[in-house]
């Protein structure tokens, strides 16, 4: 069924006074408005629900996950370098990538309503491009548009081989590639960055850089990229993920990084895991700034932690940002949709006529309470196909 008319439910952010239909063919969104008739349509009643779009993971990484498969006891310790260490120590003897249990991670996410995905695949002289491999077996399979980030997990400097290996998943069509702590891990920021943003520029990717070197050391290496990004013209194609030092700056720094970050068009993505810190999310939406949010690791060598459920992890992001209105938990929500579809440049993303039809629905009377309470999912669609209903 290709023609399918959602009657009476409330979409996000629109303009309608009441409740609305969406009229849905050939996987795009026909029409929005009280009261359509299409008499040739599958009408599903969801009356008074709300409807978002389709949920956006924007950070997670795929390839390590052991979600599906049996528990599996924490074994690192608290530092990065121990998670680092745990993770390759450990990944041969527990078959990671496992191409069934990235299926069975999808399917959860899909059944949460998430409809696209990044994922940050390792990729090493030991790894080589299994992980790749793996999530694209794993993702042909599932309904979720998956996209991957070239990831060198144990660094590029001081890592001999990786740097190559990043190119040829390029040359392979891995939508981007990613950097990890140029200060911090490769010991270079400046090598580290040309390296990564020439790979960026010379095959026309994303870029998506890990950064969890924090204080004025992170503040300086945001700087390093806000220069970059201005200098080669790659606005709206490099995201940063994690950014902890914004969330340890003064206030005055914190804006004027903010500035920077919108005029360059770089988006800032946040997993707000633990007692890491959280990025300044209303500083830098008030400057313009595109945030985006994602679990990070889910059930991995990293931590047992993660659901693959968007709303719980916009919840996480509201709860650690303080937030406590509802016009700022709603924030947390725009960064699992919007914010995501910005980051990953998605196109024809949203509830308007003409965007594709992927789309959430939640027995919720408002954006708030779906974050707070993240009730199960009345309906999934992708493409206008009816997932989970």
């Amino acid at each position: 069924m290709t023609h399918v008319l959602l009657r009476g439910g409330r979409p996000w952010r629109s303009t309608a006074t009441g409740p609305a239909d969406i009229l849905v063919r050939d996987g795009r969104i026909e029409r929005v408005g009280p009261g359509i008739e299409a008499p040739q349509a599958q009408v599903i009643d969801i009356a008074g629900q709300l409807i978002l779009p389709g949920l956006v993971e924007a950070h997670c990484h795929l390839d390590k996950t052991l979600y599906g498969g049996p528990w599996v006891p924490h074994s690192a310790d608290d530092t990065l370098a121990g998670r680092i260490g745990n993770d390759l120590g450990r990944r041969a003897e527990l078959g990671v990538p496992s191409v069934t249990r990235i299926a069975a991670l999808l399917e959860r996410m899909s059944a949460a309503g998430t409809t696209h995905v990044r994922s940050h695949t390792d990729i090493d002289p030991v790894v080589g491009l299994r992980g790749v491999e793996a999530v694209r077996e794993a993702a042909a399979a599932s309904p979720i548009d998956v996209r991957q980030v070239a990831f060198p997990q144990h660094g590029v400097l001081t890592n001999p081989g990786t740097a190559e290996l990043l190119e040829e998943a390029l040359k392979g069509g891995v939508e981007a590639v990613g950097g990890l702590d140029p200060a911090g891990i490769d010991r270079d920021p400046v090598r580290h960055l040309d390296l990564v943003f020439g790979l960026a520029g010379r095959y026309g990717t994303h870029l998506d850089l890990h950064l969890h070197d924090g204080g004025s050391l992170g503040g300086w290496e945001l700087e390093l990229i806000i220069e970059r990004t201005k200098a080669l013209g790659l606005g709206g194609r490099v995201a940063v993920s994690h950014a902890y030092a914004l969330g340890q700056l003064d206030a005055a720094y914190q804006e004027r990084l903010a500035q920077g970050l919108a005029e360059a068009g770089v988006a800032i993505v946040t997993a707000a895991v633990y007692s890491f810190p959280v990025p300044p999310i209303k500083t830098l939406r008030a400057a313009g700034v595109t945030v985006a949010c994602g679990h990070d690791g889910i059930r991995d060598l990293w931590g047992p932690y993660g659901s693959g459920d968007m709303l719980e992890r916009a919840m996480h992001v509201a709860y650690r940002s303080t937030f406590r209105g509802d016009e700022d938990i709603e924030l947390a929500l725009e960064a699992a949709t919007h914010g995501g579809a910005r980051a990953l440049a998605l196109e024809d993303y949203g509830l308007a006529p003409g965007d594709r039809a992927d789309l959430v629905v939640v027995p919720a009377g408002g954006p708030a309470e779906a974050v707070v309470v993240h009730p199960a999912r009345t309906l999934v669609m992708k493409n206008g196909v009816v997932l989970h209903n």
